[in-house]
């Protein structure tokens, strides 16, 4: 066994000179393979104490982590889900861009029973370098900066990831029944760079998160926020996510944002977005603009359920 240093997080990525991903544990520096390991979802399977000796046990190859392809955090038969209006923030701009609805969301803000909404099957998330996506037929896009909780079969948050779960207020805006439209769409998900195991985080509830939007090399927007901020417990949420679903191989749930950037500001092609949530690290995503620039998704290998 190998003795890890702290800023432990659990990665997924493809080896030099190799095709198919490996998962191992990094500490910022190099990473160490899990033996027998090809995909997160099987870590997740595993209880959460079995997956702290699991990656405790590390002791495969060594790789320096700047010489890997990084992968995001999401793997085979895994899902994206969301939660919605979780935030002050999010209520108020969620009433703004949808006039004629506005109770909905204020009222969903203090129900019992949170918003929840599929995201993304695993192949359609994109990991930290990698673009993200605005749909060709909005007017205004955004990035949306979000703690995502890492979740094994077994219902335990087991790790956190950052999450930028991009949205049309254009189409939202016109109608809540189109939320999925807004939401789920080629490049519309990207996560990572990794997961960060939940029993190295003390507070997941005073986590300072930053969006900054760069536009030909200047800042074009940049917010502060933490997870101080939200109005939902994060067990609470996945207790509502796994009461009557399962997630063999594990799922991430996204768990709201708190830095919406105020109208009429919108994402433009070529505009990088820099998300870092402390602790858990920093996702830079650049925008590309319509599907047909994501098409590259369909057929990168590592995407794939099983390795090739």
């Amino acid at each position: 066994m190998r003795e890890m240093r702290e800023a432990v997080h659990i990665v997924r990525f493809v080896p030099p000179g190799a095709v198919a991903p490996s998962v191992g544990v990094s500490d910022g520096v190099t990473i160490t393979e899990l033996t027998g390991v090809t995909r997160l979802g099987e870590l997740l399977r595993l209880t959460s104490a079995g997956l702290r000796e699991r990656c405790a046990a590390a002791d495969g190859p060594v790789h320096d982590i700047a010489k890997v392809r990084v992968l995001p955090p999401a793997d085979g038969h895994m899902e994206v889900w969301a939660a919605g209006v979780t935030y002050q923030r999010s209520r108020e701009a969620r009433v703004v861009e949808s006039e004629r609805a506005a109770d909905v969301y204020e009222l969903v803000y203090d129900a019992d029973r949170p918003e929840l909404f599929f995201k993304s099957a695993a192949w359609r998330v994109t990991g930290d370098g990698e673009p993200v996506a605005i749909r060709a037929d909005s007017g205004v896009d955004v990035p949306e900066p979000e703690l995502g909780l890492v979740v094994n079969a077994h219902a335990e948050i087991v790790g956190y990831t950052v999450v930028n779960d991009m949205s049309s207020r254009t189409i939202e805006g016109e109608n809540p029944l189109y939320l999925p439209q807004a939401k789920i769409y080629l490049g519309g998900c990207a996560a990572g760079p990794a997961v960060r195991p939940a029993w190295e985080v003390a507070d997941p509830y005073d986590l300072p998160i930053e969006l900054t939007i760069r536009r030909g090399g200047e800042v074009a927007w940049t917010g502060q926020a933490s997870t101080s901020l939200l109005n939902r417990r994060l067990d609470d949420l996945v207790g509502y996510l796994f009461r009557e679903d399962s997630f063999p191989d594990g799922v991430v749930l996204a768990t709201g944002t708190c830095l919406v950037p105020e109208l009429p500001f919108t994402l433009a092609a070529g505009d990088e977005i820099i998300i870092t949530i402390a602790q858990i690290g920093t996702l830079t995503s650049t925008v590309v603009r319509g599907k047909t620039a994501m098409s590259w998704l369909a057929d990168d290998q590592s995407r794939r359920l099983t390795s090739p």
